[in-house]
């Protein structure tokens, strides 16, 4: 029962906030519950994927660690999730707003990382608590930030009208949270002892600047619902 409610109320409390951030045209709860089970889904497929890379892993020191980051986790995780969230948000009738694509992103991420949390939480019962505070202060964030990245561009891609800036959008859709889980999880890997600075450094970076990406989204939805207002007066 511990277990259980270290794993997941830290997933909830975000789901809720995720949830609750979106004030004025709020998507369909079944719709988000949708991404987030696609989430739990593809965590099982990146799992197997990942094993078949880390068999395969010819790689020592530094570039072991550049391969593990980038390939393994980066790559893996991020291409995984841009594919499910590219094909099934082009289908979404709900989808009229750009920041509708952050919200299928981060419920997609979120499900993703519920079965992260099962598995590294309950992987050493001596550490658990550890871990799960940990991952609820830095993993779980981490994986957020990810996420409302993809979800900018998803939707940058999605209501660009001009097809080079639209294939532009797409591939930074991808490319750009690749990078950014690549280096999260390097800078974790290395073991030296100044490196708590620049990854302090990194997250405060990463958060400011994807927590902008997310504002800029809620304004733009707040414009939209006050504009309709404004013209159903008329």
């Amino acid at each position: 029962m511990l277990a259980f409610l270290i794993t997941f109320l830290p997933i909830i409390s975000f789901i809720l906030w995720v949830y609750y951030k979106d004030k004025y045209n709020r998507e369909n709860i079944s719709i988000l519950l949708k991404y987030f089970i696609l989430g739990i889904i593809l965590s099982f497929f990146a799992i197997i994927i990942e094993k078949f890379l880390i068999d395969r892993n010819i790689f020592e020191d530094d570039t072991n660690l550049i391969y593990t980051a980038f390939v393994i986790a980066g790559c893996t995780e991020e291409i995984l999730k841009g594919l499910v969230l590219y094909i099934f948000s082009k289908k979404e009738d709900s989808y009229d707003e750009k920041l509708d694509g952050i919200m299928y992103s981060v419920f997609l991420s979120l499900g993703f990382a519920t079965v992260e949390n099962l598995i590294h939480i309950n992987y050493d019962s001596k550490m658990i608590f550890q871990v799960a505070f940990i991952r609820a202060i830095i993993s779980i964030p981490a994986h957020i930030m990810f996420a409302i990245t993809m979800g900018y561009y998803i939707s940058k891609y999605k209501f660009e009208k001009n097809i080079a800036k639209k294939r532009q959008n797409l591939i930074l859709a991808f490319l750009i949270p690749i990078l950014l889980h690549g280096t999260f999880d390097f800078i974790l890997m290395i073991q030296y002892k100044w490196i708590i600075i620049v990854f302090i450094i990194y997250i405060i970076i990463l958060a400011t600047i994807n927590l902008n990406k997310f504002n800029k989204y809620m304004l733009y939805s707040k414009k939209r619902f006050f504009d309709r207002l404004k013209h159903g007066r008329k």
